[in-house]
């Protein structure tokens, strides 16, 4: 018997760990098929709650932010690109010349969008959106703070563009947001991602599959003992 679990992820939009544990995860349940099946949901956290609107470009965030030198940030990102490619995922740009800048953006607005998303069309099209806005911000570089940007990626998805626009500038929204952000502190969660599996345990950073797969047994066993 197939057993079915749930798996909540602390996710900031600008965490290239995020993408890459979600990769190392779906490696992990493809191992995991037919013993394990799991809905995953996206829940916000921000780890720069202060952006600007205009951004920052992103090699000197990280150098201001953690004291790196500009060769250091850069080597740092070279080795995440290595990673990623490990892991299946490209951070190379794909979009038309001239290359824009890589930035750092706010991400509030996404996840309302993203929770709008899950609220009003279910888990499996919040997670085409949040993979679609990661290739949006890494490998596209657009302009994820941007309303419009946002409303344009979940209408390319076929979501009606005016409802997603209208979802951005939601306060109810926006506080709920607050809220589930707030909960992830509660729980002393200071990074992503961060993978909650049926609501109480915990899988932190981006693992490799192989701990995925022993997290995701043990979880579905205690859940099976307790029926």
């Amino acid at each position: 018997m197939t057993a079915k679990l749930t798996i909540d992820i602390y996710s900031d939009l600008m965490c290239p760990w995020c993408i890459i544990g979600y990769n190392q995860l779906q490696k992990g349940l493809e191992t995991l098929q037919g013993e394990i099946e799991a809905e995953v949901r996206w829940l916000p956290f921000e780890l720069n709650p202060d952006m600007p609107p205009e951004g920052e470009e992103s090699l000197a965030h990280i150098a201001r932010k953690y004291g790196r030198t500009p060769e250091q940030a850069k080597a740092g990102r070279e080795q995440m690109r290595s990673v990623g490619a490990r892991a299946g995922y490209s951070f190379a740009y794909s979009g038309a010349a001239p290359e824009p800048p890589a930035m750092l953006w706010n991400t509030f607005a996404a996840h309302k969008l993203l929770k709008w998303t899950l609220i009003e069309h279910g888990a499996a099209v919040q997670n085409r959106l949040k993979l679609a806005l990661f290739d949006a911000h890494f490998q596209q570089r657009r302009a994820v703070a941007d309303p419009e940007v946002l409303a344009d990626v979940a209408a390319e998805l076929g979501l009606d563009r005016a409802a997603a626009r209208a979802a951005i500038d939601d306060a109810v929204l926006g506080e709920i947001v607050r809220a589930e952000e707030a909960g992830a502190w509660d729980m002393n969660i200071s990074g992503v991602p961060a993978m909650l599996i049926q609501g109480k345990y915990l899988i932190p950073g981006a693992q490799e599959p192989e701990v995925c797969v022993q997290a995701l047994r043990r979880v579905a066993a205690r859940e099976a003992a307790k029926a």
